[in-house]
């Protein structure tokens, strides 16, 4: 499949004349028009960088094939759309369209005791690509490769060494990375690599694609 990289957790997987894309956020400008082309979208949490409910819901408008993927709360965020919504939990399997879907994690990493827990989706596709949303939860089972958050409120280096290292990937790509400036990423990159000692974790550039 082609895994396309777009701003933030928005990300763009291909295979057989089918799309996905995963937490089209309102960080993302290309979220409507990448919605308006796909078959589904996979949604971790309602949290308004990883979904946008207008462009969510213009998506749903004007693409009568579109499905919508996520935990409860995302049903809000569909408006009138709600038959095209599937609630997804921890521990499942489906397909869509060639694609083999599995879903684990469950909770948002945590930013404060004062704030309420809130549902996550992590998301493993073919059995190869983990997009663990806002969440350090290991899914406990082999992947080649890992979509590695690097900034937010919930982030910390040294969660994110141990995130790595336990789930070992053969190949690592940069997410979440709005909140650093260019610098930022930068530092964050060296000193997972530093320490954690498996598959550097690597920066592709909005738009850029590769095949997985």
């Amino acid at each position: 499949m082609i895994l396309t990289k777009f701003n933030h957790a928005t990300v763009r997987f291909e295979k057989e004349g089918v799309s996905l894309v995963t937490d089209p956020g309102t960080a993302t400008p290309e979220s409507e028009e990448l919605l308006s082309a796909a078959t589904a979208v996979l949604v971790t949490h309602e949290h308004f960088d990883h979904c946008d409910a207008d462009a969510l819901r213009a998506g749903l408008a004007g693409n009568p094939r579109l499905r919508v993927y996520g935990p409860s709360s995302v049903a809000e965020l569909v408006g009138d759309y709600v038959d095209r919504f599937t609630e997804v939990t921890s521990g499942q399997s489906f397909t869509i369209g060639p694609f083999a879907i599995e879903t684990f994690g469950g909770i948002h990493a945590a930013i404060h005791p004062d704030m309420p827990e809130m549902a996550n989706i992590s998301y493993l596709i073919d059995g190869k690509v983990y997009h663990p949303g806002d969440s350090y939860e290991l899914p406990g089972v082999p992947v080649e490769t890992l979509l590695m958050p690097t900034s937010g409120p919930w982030t910390s280096v040294r969660q994110g060494i141990d995130f790595l290292r336990g789930i070992d990937p053969t190949r690592a790509y940069q997410v979440h990375e709005l909140e650093l400036s260019e610098a930022g990423q930068e530092y964050a990159m060296y000193f997972l690599n530093l320490v954690a000692d498996v598959a550097p974790v690597v920066k592709l550039a909005v738009g850029e694609s590769v095949e997985v």
